[in-house]
């Protein structure tokens, strides 16, 4: 069986963008992408981030506000946390989701773990969040298709289970599987449609797309229909240490790390002018990324107009070629 490790470099490329404007405008910003081209939206989640926790909101549901505003562009979760859901929970809602948008739902999984008070407070071991999530996903993919689940795991167990109606799309949506680490990777070969990283440089990625390429051989797995994704951090502005200090300051705050946060920026996001963001991004592409879901690192009154300019300056520069 061909495993095709690397992505086709005459591959088409796709373009989304996760939620920037404040919730309350889900359906303007959605209506707005679709105008401006943008084939995603993606919206990602937390249950508690942090204590006391910033602000944060659950991904399905604003990903069915975005959907029943538009009527072509697909919604992603960027990314669901697998771990919080037990499986028939999720078929059921994911099936939904699906079928009310006509096959639109792309389901991005991660398991987290920035935030381990989130987990405490769901009664959830954190060291099992992995474990649970390969589980899940089993179990997910045999609800989406089969008309008689029965799994004795260690975590989830199900006997004689269905859900009805499926899915509109078939098999089922796709699944990508989020993640920085090994475990993730095989995850993504094993119960995945396609590899969501984040926080990668694009030699990080290249490397991605290798070991997934081995770890799909011992598997026996056929990678030629998986989707590379990705989840560029983009900052806009006139300089790159500009778009670095917005850039540092917007995601330090969100992910609460120190002082040299700068540097993590500078190493693995998208920043400066629209030219500087495409030749950053250029390099990712080169290492195998297809699906591209920018999140827009910026001040909130600055993201519509990020949202633009992605559309109308960087996106164009990619259909050219």
């Amino acid at each position: 069986m061909s495993t095709h490790a690397s992505p086709n470099n005459n591959e088409e490329l796709h373009f989304g963008a996760s939620i920037a404007l404040p919730v309350d405008r889900t359906i303007e910003q959605a209506r707005l992408m679709e105008e401006l081209g943008f084939e995603y939206m993606g919206a990602g989640e937390h249950f508690m981030r942090g204590r006391p926790p910033g602000p944060t909101h659950a991904a399905l549901p604003l990903l069915a506000v975005a959907a029943g505003a538009t009527e072509r562009m697909r919604v992603v979760s960027s990314v669901t946390l697998a771990p919080f859901y037990h499986p028939l929970v999720l078929a059921r809602m994911t099936a939904t989701l699906d079928i009310a948008c006509g096959g639109r739902l792309t389901l991005g999984v991660g398991v987290g773990g920035e935030f381990p008070m989130e987990y405490e407070n769901a009664g959830i071991n954190i060291r099992q969040r992995g474990r649970r999530t390969d589980e899940c996903l089993d179990a997910l993919r045999k609800l989406w298709t089969e008309n008689d689940v029965t799994i004795k795991g260690r975590h989830y167990s199900l006997d004689e289970a269905a859900i009805n109606p499926k899915p509109v799309q078939k098999p089922h949506p796709p699944v990508w599987v989020a993640g920085r680490r090994d475990a993730a990777m095989r995850r993504a070969v094993k119960y995945g449609d396609g590899w969501l990283p984040y926080f990668f440089s694009p030699e990080r990625y290249r490397e991605s797309v290798g070991k997934i390429g081995e770890f799909a051989r011992e598997e026996q797995r056929d990678l030629s229909n998986f989707q590379w994704a990705f989840f560029p951090y983009i900052t806009l502005a006139p300089t790159e240490e500009q778009a670095a200090r917005t850039a540092a300051e917007s995601l330090g705050n969100q992910y609460l790390y120190g002082g040299e946060f700068i540097n993590i920026v500078r190493r693995y996001c998208l920043l400066g002018t629209p030219k500087m963001c495409i030749e950053r991004l250029e390099e990712y592409i080169d290492a195998g990324a297809r699906y591209i879901v920018f999140s827009i690192a910026a001040p909130r009154e600055d993201r519509r107009r990020h949202l633009e300019v992605i559309a109308k300056d960087i996106i164009p520069h990619f259909r050219q070629k």
